[in-house]
């Protein structure tokens, strides 16, 4: 007897719609998975520029500092610099008024430049012209001057004037004004 108009079929385990649930979780799983993976290499990514980003700090501040340093090195040589070139000017004007200084009849023919002081050598037609011309504006400048005539076969008078300034500390200690 039969009571159904069409004929059995086979079962089997895997159903159509079990292999379709099937594919779904599997595909949902391998998304889930790949999701996964890509997380895990941003993740990584991230440490690894964090830490590159971490040196790079490092290597910036290093920057910053040598950079500071030679700012300030180049400051300092502007100033030097500045400093020189005023002295430079100084000494040019001074060593023109000099020779402002000398008159028409006295002939140099040399000038020493110390640290404190000036040798003058030069030739004069007489002492008298040597002292009232040139010496008295050297007396004015320098604290010491010492001259010394030499005379010539033509009856002019060669002449060495050394002149001398003194150092602010030296006068202190002779005036006993020491600090």
């Amino acid at each position: 007897m039969r009571y159904s108009y069409i004929s059995p079929r086979k079962k089997r385990f895997f159903s159509a719609e079990l292999q379709l649930l099937f594919s779904f979780f599997s595909i949902t799983i391998f998304m889930l998975f790949v999701t996964f993976l890509f997380l895990l290499f941003k993740d990584y990514r991230f440490k690894q520029n964090l830490q590159e980003i971490a040196t790079s700090q490092v290597e910036l501040r290093v920057n910053i500092e040598d950079m500071q340093a030679q700012i300030t090195f180049i400051e300092k040589e502007v100033l030097l610099c500045e400093r020189i070139n005023t002295k430079n000017t100084v000494l040019k004007d001074s060593i023109a008024n000099l020779f402002d200084l000398v008159p028409q009849r006295i002939t140099l023919s040399q000038a020493s430049l110390l640290e404190n002081g000036l040798i003058l050598y030069g030739v004069t037609p007489n002492k008298d012209i040597y002292n009232f011309m040139l010496q008295a504006p050297l007396r004015s400048i320098f604290h010491r001057t010492y001259s010394n005539f030499y005379p010539l076969p033509n009856g002019w008078l060669r002449f060495v004037s050394t002149n001398y300034i003194d150092d602010e500390e030296n006068e202190d200690k002779e005036f006993g004004n020491e600090d």
